[in-house]
């Protein structure tokens, strides 16, 4: 007997895969419902992100599991999963502080940072950036 044939396998009915579909479908509806003026919670934004995340999540969570085929998997599963997203999370903790620093908040919206302005090239170093075509055309800068 190979070792193939003693592994359970789950039988692919489809039925799970509408059912699956029909709660996603139903789950991006409430996503939308967030936007209508039946919404209860446009006075704190904090709930409708709150609400479309938790919305998001479950979503992900679903297609993972049963398109992806995950949650027929075996536990080794943990082994790839748990890694990969404890580097995610460091991955996002070490760009955090760079985001947050990139602008300073100031009048009329944010201006750059003094450490932003410190290392932006300067002007002959920007040309040495963006070297004129060659076909000869300088393209004037976006304002």
């Amino acid at each position: 007997m190979a070792a193939h044939d003693t592994q359970h396998h789950e039988p692919h009915d489809t039925r799970v895969y509408w059912y699956v579909f029909f709660a996603l479908f139903v789950l991006t509806g409430a996503s939308f419902f967030t936007y209508s003026e039946y919404w209860p919670f446009h006075d704190t934004p904090a709930v409708g992100w709150a609400f479309m995340m938790a919305v998001s999540v479950t979503k992900a969570t679903l297609v993972m599991l049963f398109f992806m085929h995950l949650k027929y998997e075996a536990n080794w599963k943990y082994v790839l999963t748990i890694p990969a997203t404890v580097m995610a999370l460091f991955l996002i903790v070490a760009l955090v502080p760079d985001v947050m620093w990139r602008y300073e908040p100031g009048p009329g919206g944010s201006a750059p940072s003094l450490e932003r302005i410190r290392y932006a090239p300067r002007p002959e170093e920007a040309k040495l950036l963006h070297p004129p075509s060659p076909h000869g055309q300088q393209h004037a800068p976006a304002h």
